[in-house]
């Protein structure tokens, strides 16, 4: 894995603030992504998952330099994207909750033959090999290369998880305009 570096440009003008108030306006689907870099498994709730590339498959996604959980994401070697869907909303809370363990209700989670962490009810989970990751700012950038992949049986009837303006919400049916 290597690491990369983005330096603050002089001439930004534009505060956080509004920064965030533009970002609350664009929606976001919900992942959870969990990793394990010798210590025991971390695991975080995100809405900056995004495909790379298809051939070959590659995925990226943000940190918070304020999670608790970035310093092992960061020095492990694979994790696991977990794509949620409507139906996984406490599992997108339970990511999304510091001071907690995320692990104690082991019904939820479970391993796999690789020793990763996952979790089952996901509509779809990822498993990849971290190639890279770089500081941006006050958060960090992790490219990853897809390893393996599952999608939940009927995952095609499941409403996808949003976040839109600091709340959770379902797309379906309902909200189709073409």
């Amino acid at each position: 894995m290597t690491t990369a570096q983005v330096t603050e440009s002089p001439t930004t003008s534009l505060s956080s603030d509004d920064f965030k108030a533009a970002f609350r306006q664009h929606p976001a689907g919900v992942a959870v992504i969990t990793a394990n870099s010798g210590n025991g498994p971390v695991m975080l709730t995100a809405t900056s998952v995004s495909s790379v590339s298809a051939d070959p498959a590659l995925l990226m996604f943000s940190l918070s330099a304020h999670s608790s959980s970035t310093p092992t994401i960061r020095r492990a070697e694979t994790v696991v994207v977990h794509l949620l869907g409507a139906g996984q909303l406490e599992l997108a809370k339970l990511g999304a909750t510091s001071g907690i363990d995320r692990f104690a209700n082991t019904d939820l989670w479970s391993t796999l033959p690789s020793g990763e962490v996952y979790f089952p009810g996901a509509r779809a989970w990822i498993r990849g090999r971290v190639l890279t990751s770089m500081d941006a700012g006050g958060s960090a950038i992790v490219l990853v290369e897809a390893i393996e992949a599952s999608t939940q049986e009927g995952a095609d009837e499941q409403v996808p998880l949003v976040y839109y303006n600091r709340t959770w919400h379902e797309l379906g049916a309902h909200s189709q305009v073409a």
